[in-house]
């Protein structure tokens, strides 16, 4: 059992910076990931970056590369998102989810995160 706790979210205008961060809790593995979604609303929820727990390697969703970064602090259990240039269309909540193995194929999609955090809101005004 995982446990993930997202913070860190709020309000910025375009073009500003925030840094989100998930607190992982529970027994965790080299071959699992933590995940970052997005959902906005009316909207499905969406894929933004992972990140593999034990090789620390990170990937990103195509709306996302070049101004998001992902890492993770493997002696605190925590994953942080920064976010940089941030535009009002990354306005959503976000969530921090756990993979508990892995796969190149299929890391982009919901149904390989079993283990979900409740979502923290940004809002990015014009």
């Amino acid at each position: 059992q995982v446990q993930l706790v997202e913070s860190g979210g709020g309000s910025v205008q375009a073009g500003g910076s925030l840094r989100l961060s998930c607190a992982v809790s529970g027994r965790t593995f080299p071959g699992n990931a933590i995940g970052w979604f997005r959902q906005a609303p009316g909207e499905e929820r969406k894929f933004v970056s992972t990140i593999t727990w034990g090789e620390g390697t990170p990937y990103y969703g195509d709306s996302v590369k070049g101004r998001f970064t992902t890492s993770r602090d493997t002696s605190t259990k925590t994953v942080y998102l920064q976010m940089n240039n941030l535009k009002p269309e990354d306005t959503a909540i976000y969530y921090c989810a756990a993979d508990p193995l892995w796969n190149r194929w299929t890391y982009r999609h919901l149904r390989e995160y079993i283990y979900w955090g409740q979502g923290t809101q940004v809002t990015v005004s014009s």
